[in-house]
């Protein structure tokens, strides 16, 4: 950091949490959003890491964030923070911070000017219009994806524009729309604090979500019973606080899912009144065919379909124990108990992602736990607005803002109408999603590779991506290709990049996010970017002025006005193209105000933004009372709750897929994983995150505590696997699939303990890129890909044995 020390930041933000606790438990009220205390100015903003959505004080002083709180005062967190949220101040201050445009020039990044870096931009789009794609993240704020789907839709008629949410939380969207008609989840995070057990599928919230989790666990210390059921493929932090642990082997998470149902219906214990009143049964076309809406099914046909999956079948095809098994499903049998499932990529990055999110779904409302507090089937984010941005927004190639679908011509007509541009200017066509659009990159022209130009914002696709070799570093020497990179340090990504642009971090802007609970919260700028560093939101819409300047038809409406014109509450038109005169006017507000009316159609009415600055966030729907005041909804589809559900319906799903205003309960069968452990590579590879570092790790690796606390990738081991090939603690072993291989220390007994045969290994660390080795196998229906489960092979590293042969 400059102008302050660590230590001084660190004990400012000590004392701050600890006043914010005493203040809390003594009832004194809060610091107000911008007050100053003892020279120290104070004000709120949503954590930049994950979806938990907690919100934090930020303390600045003399231009720099100082010291960092938890809001006692907001219903996510409750003043607690994880140890990523008490250092969050700290990503802004890395010393390699990226300050200035730089474009690649003889192989070497050379700074240039702003104005420079937005015309080679415009002129490369201009002339390939259709061979550029944008690719941005859960991390953009709702104003930046929406500058984006506007600029890509209205403005290019292109649609190859997707978010990282493809990778993380795309198999949760295609789970909801095919079992509701509509995406997020019915419940809140006000079901941990109700619910009686919590499942756990494939999921390790005390690392991944641990604000949340102690929601959990803290009420055990107030004396209430919450049991907790982990439901994974190696034992966790979070296994140490279960009731159960069920150990499964990889993929068949889809047939325990399926043994349950068979145990309700076999033994008539499943919940024929909430079936009959608000379910239909649905199935896939046929055993080849996977899409979104399959077809019509039976009762009879999904009882039929389930007589496999016996607690004999499903205990030798998974490994739990058959008493394990039923201890489950009797529980889903037990009407009188408040059941709320948690699953993040376990379930969502999953070769069948699609088919074990349904079948989670369909079991809560096959056993009739739903609808009611504590009963809930809830999927958890990993990005701070993969929900407001990635998908209310609608920023994924085949969605518009909203729910909205680009295939559906009434939903294009009714943007177009919303954008005031003509009819036909959104194109029809899907563009392609994150895997294809990459593996087109990284193809030669001449060879079909017809993405010519991406321009990257608030993601790190060079570490992230699955199989890098294929979908990123083969980007290399493909002199057609041009990557554009909006960063705020040096990545993976950026050394390949032609052109970089400094982006502006966090309350270094204004934003909007939306969390895992459909809460919609905002923050103000509260601090300057260092150096040129500027906004992403500028960056679309300076690079769309460009456009409209080179005569680009697409960027202006049946008006002849720039696509973007914003004016003042005098009518004049602001030039926020030009960054001199962006901050003049609120344009977060002025976006999110145009995007906010497209969240209506499908009942997503996210609050107006007057309203979000004075609160720490609010769940949708939020809806308008009689006096003017704004109510916010935390269950969807119960009358007691929800706002548009009809009066004496109980319980609606009014944008069921049947038009009925029914629910699906889908059967989708086990099936095989895409690659399986055999004789040459006989070892399991599973892969995901740390309590200390968030993601690709370009923000957290940059605080000093956290990088200490955990300096690098390693691979853990089971004790017996580690025996067998002589490898002890801190020994290197080579981990080695069909598409890469990577290095790494030896963990023997540390955080977690994956069974025989299975190996974990953290991906933060850009040293030790694991993706390299990943298979980039994808959910038919969703895309997303599967990082959990690959076929590897481990070795003891001998570092002076001559290298073998290149892998093919």
């Amino acid at each position: 950091m400059s102008s302050i020390e660590r230590r001084d930041f660190l004990k400012i933000s000590a004392m701050a949490a600890a006043t914010s606790i005493a203040k809390a438990k003594a009832g004194v009220a809060p610091t107000q959003h911008g007050q100053t205390i003892q020279g120290i100015h104070w004000d709120k903003a949503p954590c930049r890491f994950c979806g938990t959505g907690c919100h934090v004080k930020v303390g600045t002083k003399d231009g720099k964030v100082v010291a960092i709180a938890g809001h006692e005062d907001a219903e996510v967190n409750k003043g607690l923070l994880c140890v990523k949220g008490y250092h969050v101040g700290g990503i802004l201050y890395g010393e390699d911070r990226l300050t200035e445009p730089m474009l690649r020039k003889n192989g070497k990044l050379e700074p240039i000017s702003w104005d420079e870096a937005i015309e080679v931009i415009a002129k490369r789009i201009y002339e390939k219009p259709k061979e550029f794609a944008i690719y941005g993240s859960g991390q953009w704020t709702i104003p930046e994806g929406y500058a984006a789907q506007k600029f890509m839709r209205a403005g290019l008629s292109n649609n190859h524009l997707e978010p990282n949410a493809r990778l993380c939380m795309a198999s949760a969207v295609t789970g909801f729309i095919s079992t509701y008609g509509v995406d997020e989840p019915a419940g809140c995070y006000d079901d941990l604090d109700e619910a009686d057990v919590i499942i756990l599928w494939g999921n390790n919230p005390a690392e991944m979500h641990p604000v949340l989790f102690s929601r959990i666990v803290d009420r055990r210390s107030r004396g209430e019973k919450v049991t907790i059921i982990d439901i994974g493929t190696r034992r966790t932090r979070s296994t140490e606080f279960a009731d159960h642990y069920m150990n499964f082997k990889p993929q068949t998470d889809l047939a325990i899912a399926n043994c349950i149902a068979h145990y309700l219906v076999e033994n008539d214990l499943y919940d024929k009144e909430f079936v009959s009143k608000h379910c239909n049964f649905r199935i896939d076309v046929d055993d080849e065919t996977r899409d979104l809406m399959g077809r019509p099914s039976t009762f009879e046909e999904y009882k039929e379909n389930l007589k496999t999956y016996t607690f004999e079948y499903t205990s030798e095809l998974s490994g739990i124990p058959e008493e394990q098994l039923k201890i489950l499903a009797e529980t889903f049998a037990d009407k009188e108990l408040k059941i709320t499932s948690l699953w993040c990529m376990g379930m969502n990055q999953h070769f069948r992602g699609t088919a074990i999110n349904r079948l989670v779904h369909g079991i809560h409302l096959l056993s009739g736990h739903f609808g009611t507090p504590g009963n809930a089937p809830t999927s958890l984010t990993g990005q701070p607005s993969a929900c407001g941005t990635a998908r209310e927004v609608g920023t994924l190639c085949h969605t518009l803002p909203g729910g909205r679908l680009i295939a559906k011509e009434s939903d294009r007509s009714d943007c177009e109408d919303r954008w005031n541009v003509e009819r036909g200017r959104i194109n029809p066509q899907i563009g392609y999603h994150t895997v294809k659009m990459w593996e087109k990159f990284c193809t030669p022209a001449d060879k079909g590779g017809d993405i010519s130009t991406i321009f990257v914002q608030v993601t790190n696709p060079g570490h992230t991506l699955p199989n890098l070799a294929k979908l990123f570093t083969a980007k290399e020497g493909l002199d057609d290709k041009f990557l554009i990179v909006s960063e705020v340090y040096p990545t993976a990504t950026t050394k390949l990049a032609d052109l970089v642009l400094p982006a502006a971090l966090w309350v270094e802007k204004g934003g909007i996010y939306g969390n895992s609970e459909r809460r919609t919260q905002q923050w103000f700028k509260q601090v300057e970017p260092p150096g040129q560093a500027r906004e992403d939101a500028w960056m679309t819409i300076a690079i769309a002025r460009k456009l409209f300047e080179m005569g680009h038809p697409g960027m202006k409406d049946k008006n002849g006005d720039f696509l973007f014109t914003v004016k003042d509450e005098q009518g004049e038109v602001v030039p926020i193209w030009d960054y001199d005169h962006y901050h003049d006017i609120n344009t977060d507000k002025a976006l999110y105000e145009e995007y906010r009316p497209f969240s209506h159609m499908k009942h997503k009415h996210v609050a107006p933004y007057d309203v979000l600055v004075k609160s720490q966030g609010l769940r949708w729907p939020v809806v308008e009372q009689k006096d003017g005041t704004f109510r916010e909804t935390r269950f969807r589809f119960s009358e007691f709750d929800d706002p548009f559900v009809e009066k004496g319906k109980g319980i609606q799903f009014y944008h069921s897929v049947t038009k009925d205003d029914k629910a699906l309960i889908w059967f989708c069968p086990y099936e095989d994983p895409e690659e399986s452990p055999d004789e040459e590579f006989p070892t399991w590879l599973c892969t995901g995150r740390v309590l200390e570092h968030w993601h690709s790790g370009s923000m957290t690796m940059r605080v000093e505590q956290l990088r200490n606390a955990m300096p690098g990738a390693y691979v853990e081991m089971n004790p017996q696997d580690a025996e067998k090939q002589g490898l002890n603690n801190g020994d290197q072993a080579r981990v080695i699939s069909r598409r890469g291989e990577m290095i790494l220390p030896v963990w023997i007994n540390g955080r977690a303990s994956p069974p025989e045969g299975t190996v974990f290994v953290p991906f933060f660390d850009e040293t030790k890129l694991i993706n390299d080795v990943t298979i980039d196998a994808h959910c038919p229906v969703s895309k997303e890909p599967d990082y959990k489960k690959c076929a590897v092979r481990v070795e003891k590293f001998h570092p002076d044995a001559q290298p073998e042969q290149p892998l093919p």
